[in-house]
């Protein structure tokens, strides 16, 4: 069973609602109402990249027989902030903390590499739906929503995953990397594919594309 102490909620809920904003101003510029107006799909976006992702940290960590925690990064939060003014964020809000005396780069390998894996997934389901759904949108509001939902999901999600694989500082990547250099290329191979196919191609594009619509 997961634990969480009082004080780990209240950072998750901290964290989520200001990467959330973050998300909005990088996409809406200063632009008040689009803030507002995208605000619900980042939320549905971020919510369960950021959250999940922590988990899958959290989950393997205690796997292992370790109490991990989840604490905020104030810093991290103000400077995601700024650098959403400037259209992209550094979203590095706060971490997963494993208490050990002793672990192998291995263990910390496995437990770094669950958080983007999540993402990566997620980003696919997002993909999944957003197929499932498309040929609905063009008759139905409710199948919009859901398409707009998922294309923020997938950008977002496979954005989070390429981010914290890189080798840069405390970042997942950086214990990926030393742990196995093999399998830190073919996940940031794959995630940053489908960060790149968001930027260049488009969601709708991409979704269109494996369903055969010309």
């Amino acid at each position: 069973m997961i634990k969480f102490t009082s004080s780990e909620v209240r950072d998750l809920i901290i964290a989520f609602i200001v990467i959330s904003l973050c998300f909005a101003i990088a996409n809406a510029g200063r632009n008040m109402n689009a803030i507002l107006t995208i605000l619900p799909y980042i939320m549905v976006g971020v919510g369960t990249g950021f959250i999940l992702h922590e988990l899958g940290h959290k989950l393997v960590s205690m796997k292992y027989g370790y109490w991990a925690e989840f604490k905020l990064w104030p810093q991290g939060l103000i400077f995601a902030l700024i650098t959403s003014f400037f259209g992209f964020v550094f979203a590095a809000p706060g971490a997963v903390y494993t208490y050990a005396n002793h672990m192998t780069d291995e263990i910390n390998g496995k437990i770094s590499i669950a958080g983007p894996v999540v993402n990566i997934i997620l980003a696919l389901i997002f993909l999944a739906i957003g197929i499932a759904v498309y040929r609905s949108a063009f008759t139905s509001q409710t199948a919009v929503i859901i398409f707009t939902v998922c294309l923020v999901g997938y950008s977002v999600n496979s954005f989070l995953a390429v981010f914290n694989l890189l080798p840069i500082g405390n970042l997942d990547g950086s214990k990926v990397l030393t742990w196995n250099v093999g399998i830190w290329i073919v996940t940031i191979a794959i995630a940053a594919a489908l960060t790149a196919a968001s930027m260049t191609i488009g969601f709708e594009n991409i979704v269109r594309i494996i369903m055969g619509i010309a």
